[in-house]
């Protein structure tokens, strides 16, 4: 190796570390100074399930107050509001405010997050097709910050790239986006400055646009749910936005199972999910139980019918979105989750022992002479997971029907019924006589 060679990699290892640096102390600075929970701002309370009569037109699914002659059937995003508008001759106008968020995962877990509104992800945006639209984003963070309307069609200068098309917006600065909407879809909304950390502390959120004329078929039920994936050590409430690969944590909506809210639909209905993925690396593949469904759009819009094609499970790339269709003529609960098989637990850890092949009892008793009171191996994950869990950290499991439910992270259940009662939760399903797996 070379002097020069020498020089280079010392030089790269010096800007990682400063850059590293330079991200990390703003958030240290304003974090050091109040405990831990106490940091950020608390989020709103978590909403109830979705109504069990789907919103109508005029009538937000989630949170915020809409006028009553919207035309379409505003979307529900569980767990997150609708950000609501106001009218200035003509022009739909919104207002975001970017800021630390305590938001909680699940009941027992809350993690340290930046979002907006008091929301990580921030609130649902709605417009229509033709609005001209404006939003007033005021930064109350500690650091710069801007907004990018990712994959929407409009003006360069609107799009959010700081340095690129803006200045960026500082520190108790309100900026100003306007702009008349182009083309329908799902999209999603993000900084387009010190993504890595900004992103990776929960800043972004959904942008739905409705078509201007009715698309048909029309659906009775229309879900928005963001993903994300988060890395926070067993014990803590801060989550670690440098890593790159060994996340631990995976939420719809900022929620994990058990603290996602279920999918209601009526028998009959037809149902329209939106997926949108802002996670760091990982691409997930979601899939539901009892059903194929039709992949209707993407985050280039919608697909033709000729072209739509049938799945069980669609992945989702990070960065995009995916409209799947299908008609509720199968009642039951039925799961909906990410099948990456790690996603589905709750604060794991990654350097646990593998004790297959092995018989526990001998060295549980053999240890426990050794070191009373030492948490025992398992051969199952579930036990493990249960023994001696930090503070702030909860389980990848919950008390089902029949028996726990061996899921968290990216899981909610799709509750499907011949009659629901509006507003509620029906609760377990059901199962007619002979419908049910028995022992024998």
């Amino acid at each position: 190796m070379t002097t020069h060679d020498q020089s280079l990699i010392t030089r790269r290892q010096v800007l990682a570390t400063t850059a590293g640096l330079v991200a990390v102390t703003p958030f240290m600075r304003a974090a050091a100074t109040q405990p831990e929970h106490q940091q950020h701002k608390p989020a709103a309370p978590p909403n109830q399930p979705p109504p069990a009569a789907p919103p109508k037109a005029g009538h937000a699914g989630h949170g915020g107050t809409v006028p009553h002659d919207l035309p379409y059937r505003p979307v529900s995003a569980p767990d997150t509001p609708t950000l609501p508008f106001e009218m200035d001759n003509g022009v739909k106008v919104f207002r975001l405010t970017a800021e630390p968020v305590a938001r909680e995962f699940a009941p027992g877990l809350v993690v340290n997050t930046w979002g907006y509104n008091g929301q990580s992800p921030g609130p649902m945006i709605e417009a229509v097709e033709g609005d001209r639209i404006r939003i007033l984003v005021t930064n109350n963070l500690p650091v710069h910050t801007t907004v990018h309307w990712h994959g929407l069609l409009l003006p360069n200068g609107m799009d959010g790239v700081g340095g690129l098309t803006q200045k960026h917006i500082r520190p108790g600065q309100t900026f100003k986006y306007e702009w008349t909407i182009r083309g329908h879809g799902t999209y999603m909304y993000h900084p387009h400055f010190d993504e890595m950390f900004q992103m990776g502390l929960g800043m972004m959120g959904l942008f739905v646009v409705h078509p201007k004329a009715p698309r048909e078929p029309a659906v009775d039920r229309d879900y928005a749910i963001l993903l994300n994936e988060w890395s926070v050590a067993p014990g803590a409430a801060t989550p670690d936005p440098t890593e790159m690969t060994a996340f631990n944590l995976f939420t719809f909506n900022g929620r994990v199972f058990p603290g996602t809210a279920p999918l209601l639909a009526r028998l009959g209905e037809r149902v329209r999910i939106r997926i949108g993925n802002l996670s760091t690396t990982n691409a997930h593949p979601i899939h539901l139980h009892g059903y194929s469904f039709k992949v209707t759009g993407t985050d280039g819009g919608p697909i033709p019918e000729s072209a739509q094609w049938p799945e069980v499970t669609v992945n989702v790339p990070t960065g995009a979105t995916r409209d799947i269709e299908f008609i509720a003529d199968n009642e039951g609960d039925w799961a909906f989750h990410c099948h990456k098989v790690h996603h589905l637990m709750n604060g794991m850890g990654h350097n646990l022992p593998i004790v297959v092949g092995m018989r526990p009892d001998e060295v549980n008793a053999r240890l426990a002479k050794v070191l009373p009171g030492a948490m025992p191996l398992s051969v199952g994950m579930g036990h493990m997971m249960e023994m001696g869990r930090p503070k702030n950290t909860i389980g990848s499991s919950t008390e089902g029907p029949f028996d726990e439910i061996d899921a968290g992270g990216m899981f909610t259940v799709l509750k499907v019924r011949k009659d629901l009662a509006v507003g509620a939760d029906p609760g377990w399903y059901e199962h007619p006589t002979g419908t049910l797996a028995e022992p024998v």
